[in-house]
């Protein structure tokens, strides 16, 4: 029988100089284990309207639309919240964020992160023997025991939160860069504008800050090799894998380009989302080389567009939002309007999942957790309620049911973090608190509580413009539902063991692999971490 060895070496230097353990994972080759392997592929801030097989005036996303035409598309899918921490949480937990305890985002100084005591899919995945792998942006937390490496992935490549939470020496758009501040006694107003003192971003791999700042030009060309290399090596150990992709695409700052030779062609937006297209469809294709008779590769998304970016944000397609826009503000990315969760997703697996379907069920990103788990053929965490589905029958093509109720968390723009007062059942969704996030001409829409709630139909109106009159026969009927549905999850919440992050504060674990310089700045050597050995038959 024959073994490879995948050799993590998770070197790190914390801030008092201690060095790291040198860990190795032994991957044993076990004879006809036929276990599916996971690419789950996440997009950042990216609208429902920038898929092209979702919305046909967009035309950049070559590589998806063939995914969607060889694969099975999802009309009604959401993310479990509309900004990054909470969705990610919940699509590596299957539990809303008022059960895993993350309700808003970390920060550079944030002392905690994703609750230890919650089990991620790579956990269970890592227990069962699959060789787990992310490349790509965690925001999850960073100090300690917070950090992939020790919440499952054997191998991680990429950024601890998001890349705008630091500075870079090619910033792209809507990033100021970050040459060494002048260091001096008096003011340094003078300075302000050519130098930027805040925190390189910094590029891990494993434990081991390998760059900072990070290159953003390059980082979705390194993020294509870690990730192809990783499918190469996973693949000849002859063990399942899973492999976690979390893009920087389409969040701010977007990568710098090279002015286009046509002052017609395409603009900073449809230029990075071109990129983030070639970027999908080179993991895809190395699936399709390496592993494609026995891999589900899932693309989604995190929340919808950030509005307040202007030309520098995505499409919501048809789902405007319109009784809040004529009330001020954004209905995107932190608020519980279809533009802020209703995000693109995309399930391939050929002679698996039915080609060219589209699937009209509502799912979440919930729904991955559980669903993985059950093909994986592990166990599910005891004792933890979970909100998401195992959709396997879905996405096989046998059944088109999905959620008959979903929750939508506030996620910043009105209401407390994390709470649940948006409500969808079937066709109807039922608002008990409204907002507008920050639009692009810097408007924020007022936080309205909603007692009965505002019910819209979805099918008669995507737009979300116009709510079902009150006294009506169609509202009077849904009600009574959307207050019974609300009362059991809340019931059920209060019966579960759920978790609280720790959002604590503190300047000295911000990731620095060099205090003594302005902003943490060094360019540490790449070391190739991921090393294939092979012994005897």
């Amino acid at each position: 029988m024959g073994c490879l060895f995948l050799k993590v070496l998770l070197v790190g230097v914390s801030l008092s100089g201690v060095l790291y353990p040198l860990v190795d994972f032994r991957i044993r080759a076990k004879t006809g284990d036929q276990r599916p392997n996971f690419v789950i592929i996440l997009a950042d801030d990216m609208g429902w309207g920038d898929l092209g097989a979702n919305w046909a005036e967009t035309k950049d996303t070559a590589s998806l639309d063939e995914m969607a035409s060889q694969g099975m598309r999802f009309e009604d899918f959401h993310a479990a919240a509309s900004t990054c921490s909470p969705s990610r949480a919940s699509l590596l937990t299957g539990r809303l964020g008022l059960r895993n305890g993350v309700t808003h985002n970390f920060a550079v100084t944030s002392v905690g992160g994703l609750p230890l005591n919650e089990t991620t899919l790579a956990e269970v995945l890592q227990q069962a023997g699959y060789v787990t792998g992310m490349i790509g942006k965690w925001h999850l937390g960073h100090h300690g025991s917070y950090h992939p490496n020790f919440r499952g992935f054997d191998y991680y490549f990429g950024i601890p939160y998001s890349h705008d939470m630091g500075c870079t020496d090619d910033p792209g758009y809507n990033q100021p860069p970050c040459p060494a501040c002048p260091r001096h006694d008096g003011p340094a107003s003078g300075h302000q504008r050519d130098c930027y003192s805040d925190l390189a971003l910094p590029l891990y791999e494993n434990l081991n800050i390998v760059e900072q700042p990070v290159n953003l030009s390059s980082l979705a060309q390194k993020y294509v090799e870690k990730a192809t290399q990783f499918i190469q090596h996973a693949s000849a150990s002859g063990r399942p894998f899973l492999l976690y992709v979390a893009l920087a695409h389409m969040h701010v700052p977007l990568p710098a380009a090279e002015p286009p030779a046509d002052p017609q062609g395409p603009g900073p937006y449809v230029a990075s989302l071109r990129e983030m297209d070639w970027l999908v469809g080179q993991i895809k294709d190395k699936v399709d080389r390496t592993a494609q008779e026995n891999t589900l590769l899932w693309f989604t998304g995190d929340n919808g567009p950030w509005a307040q970016k202007c030309e520098l944000a995505g499409s919501v397609g048809p789902f405007t939002g319109a009784w809040q826009t004529h009330r001020g503000g954004s209905p995107a990315k932190q608020t519980t309007w279809e533009g802020g969760h209703r995000v693109p997703a995309l399930a391939y697996w050929p002679g698996r999942v039915p080609a060219n379907v589209t699937i009209t069920a509502l799912l979440s990103v919930l729904d991955i957790f559980p669903t993985v788990v059950a093909l994986s053929g592990a166990s599910l965490p005891p004792g933890r309620h979970l909100d998401g589905l195992d959709v396997s029958d879905v996405i096989f093509g046998r059944s088109q049911i999905g959620h008959r109720v979903l929750f939508h968390p506030n996620s910043g723009a009105a209401g407390e973090f994390g709470a649940l007062q948006t409500v969808r059942l079937g066709p109807y969704k039922a608002f008990y608190v409204t907002g507008g996030a920050q639009a692009c001409d810097g408007h924020t829409g007022p936080e309205q509580h909603h007692e009965p709630p505002l019910i819209f139909n979805l099918d008669s109106d995507v737009a979300e413009g116009v709510p079902l009159p009150s006294g009506g026969a169609q509202y009077q009927a849904v009600l009574p539902k959307v207050r019974r549905a609300l009362a059991d999850i809340l019931r059920d919440i209060a019966g579960d063991r759920v978790s609280q992050a720790d959002y604590a504060h503190d300047p000295s674990v911000v990731p620095c692999c060099n205090p003594s310089r302005v902003a943490c700045r060094c360019q540490a050597k790449e070391q190739n971490f991921l090393q294939e050995e092979t012994s005897g038959h």
